[in-house]
């Protein structure tokens, strides 16, 4: 074993002190049983973990950080299990999103504030990754992301089902009588049947890709399963493999670069991935000074062909994609049809060709092959505009219908989501097939937190005559897991007075995909008039995190992070207080 121990390290400037500040720091870490020869200069590697038993998805990221130890003690270094928030979807109201930034600048400061030399981020549902992620880049020490994997693949009846897909799916069939109450019930368990976050290609799945396609992942470990003992393998190699990145000096600043972040757009729009890596890779790219804008989202994808089947767009879920080949074999795809940078270096040490030269793909329908993909390019997130969005919207296409992406329709506006939702049963509710539903007031200052509500259930009476799809319009975020013709994150929002304020009931609202744009067929004599009526909604909160977070969060198209976090603080050891 190579000796790891030198005294310039930053953990050593409280370990290595001398008097009383030393005796001080070491003293009480021996509390816990640590002899005194851990202290002599060896890496000390924070192992940052969002397990929570309230964010189902890293309820078992405990025992994948036993695995970290494991490989941190083997390549000499000391570990240090420390917890974060967890910023879990499944149960934090009104939304994980209003917490995101709160769990980046926790991981932020703490990184900063311990005696360490480099960091294991162990995430799992989806907001806690680029958290994490936004966190390390701002700190800027050598960090491993491990996040806990998917599911087992859900079962039901002898079908294979998605958790968070067919939560839609079975309530619509509830509706329509086509299931009972009993058998909804039964049908929980069956979609979420092991630990780990959802094996739809959702925000959680996306996001663990993304981060393999950054660097920031070691390679193939996005899709493991939570279950599989491979997963504890990746994150035992993940601790061996930062005390490597510490000597080395294999920073996030070194891995994040402006290829980097082109590989990560391309990636997601070849698996199908959510939309919510737009506003994510955005935040993170303004942590580290890469321009990333809307644009980006868009130019990058229009010749990245869909290559994955899983659901909400296809077929298969996590667990058959893993075995399949998992994100190597999609990357080398890619690589091979030069729709990405092959240079940039990885926590690996090696660069994105090198890590994927031994990739394979063992199955042609879970990961189609390039020249012959399951959705043909251009296929991807669409980043629309026009007099609706004059900063931007996203539409996912691959979880569209095809008939809906060149539309015309009245309008619908609903105030809030929970307006739609009040009256979405109501048999005598105005709307037909044509109507495009628009929910306004779920941006990230208007709701606050911008939260998944833009997929609305159809209308009730729309679902019992067949009708399985619709045009909406939000300023809000749609689950990963959910599919549908549906507009997101326009921008400027309602609540800061962008134009969806604006909507009327009976608008005609203009959507052309293929020409890249949303409007509202309104003229801007009028639109004017309306503006000069309209009047900001009051203030409702005026303490405490929330009231931060309205008062400084950006719009989606910039990320939604704080603006006073942007660009990054370095890791400075604080000011010695004893």
């Amino acid at each position: 074993m190579t000796d790891r121990r030198n005294s310039s390290r930053r953990s050593q400037a409280w370990f290595g002190a001398q008097g009383r500040s030393g005796m001080l720091y070491r003293s009480w870490m021996r509390n816990q049983g640590f002899g005194h020869e851990v202290f002599d200069g060896r890496p000390v590697i924070g192992i940052a973990t969002s397990a929570s038993e309230l964010a189902p998805c890293n309820a078992h990221l405990t025992r994948v950080a036993e695995a970290v130890k494991r490989g941190v003690w083997q390549a000499g270094g000391l570990p240090l299990q420390f917890p974060t928030m967890a910023t879990g979807e499944t149960l934090m109201r009104p939304t994980a999103m209003l917490y995101r930034n709160l769990m980046a600048m926790e991981v932020e400061e703490l990184i900063r504030a311990n005696p360490l030399d480099g960091v294991v981020l162990l995430s799992g549902c989806d907001k806690t990754t680029p958290a994490m992620l936004m966190g390390a880049a701002s700190v800027d020490l050598p960090a491993v992301m491990v996040t806990g994997g998917p599911m087992l693949n859900g079962k039901y009846r002898g079908q294979d089902v998605g958790s968070g897909t067919h939560v839609w799916k079975f309530e619509e069939d509830l509706k329509t009588g086509r299931m009972t109450e009993e058998e909804c019930f039964f049908a929980e368990g069956c979609m979420a049947r092991s630990d780990g976050h959802c094996m739809t290609m959702g925000t959680a799945s996306t996001m663990a890709c993304v981060a393999e396609a950054l660097g920031m992942q070691l390679p193939g470990s996005a899709a493991w399963p939570a279950v599989d003992s491979r997963r504890m393998e990746t994150a035992q190699a993940a601790g061996r493999r930062v005390v490597d990145m510490v000597e080395e000096e294999l920073r996030p600043s070194r891995i994040l670069t402006r290829e980097a972040f082109e590989n990560a757009i391309r990636v997601n729009a070849a698996i199908g991935g959510s939309t919510n890596a737009v506003i994510h890779l955005t935040a993170l790219a303004g942590r580290v000074g890469v321009e990333l804008g809307l644009d980006d989202f868009d130019r990058l994808v229009r010749e990245v062909p869909t290559l994955v089947n899983l659901m909400p767009s296809g077929t298969y879920l996590m667990e058959d994609f893993c075995y399949a080949g998992g994100l190597p074999a999609v990357m080398a795809e890619l690589l091979g049809g030069g729709l990405l940078h092959g240079g940039p270096v990885t926590v690996t040490g090696r660069t994105v060709a090198e890590n994927t030269a031994p990739a394979e793909r063992v199955d042609s329908d879970v990961i189609t092959p390039l020249d012959a993909p399951f959705q043909p390019a251009g296929t991807g997130i669409a980043v629309l505009r026009g007099n609706l969005c004059p900063d931007g919207a996203v539409i996912k296409q691959s979880a569209a219908s095809p008939h809906l992406l060149t539309h015309r329709g009245p309008a619908r506006v609903f105030d809030s989501p929970e307006v739609y939702h009040a009256v979405a049963d109501d048999p005598g509710l105005d709307v037909d097939e044509n109507t495009v539903i628009v929910i306004r007031n779920a941006g990230p200052k208007g709701y606050p937190g911008m939260p998944e509500v833009s997929n609305v259930p159809l209308p009730a009476k729309l679902l019992k005559a067949g009708i399985t799809d619709m045009v909406r319009v939000c300023d809000g975020r749609m689950s990963g897991t959910g599919y549908g013709t549906v507009v997101l994150h326009v921008t400027p929002e309602a609540a800061v007075g962008g134009p969806l304020a604006l909507v009327r009931d009976g608008d005609p609202v203009v959507l052309d995909v293929p020409g890249r744009a949303l409007r509202l067929d309104v003229d801007d004599a009028e639109l004017a008039r309306r503006r000069q009526e309209w009047t900001p909604p009051a203030e409702r909160y005026v303490s405490g995190y929330t009231w931060l977070y309205t008062q400084h969060v950006e719009q989606a198209d910039r990320g939604a992070d704080f603006g006073f976090l942007r660009g990054g603080r370095g890791h400075e050891v604080p000011r010695d207080s004893h």
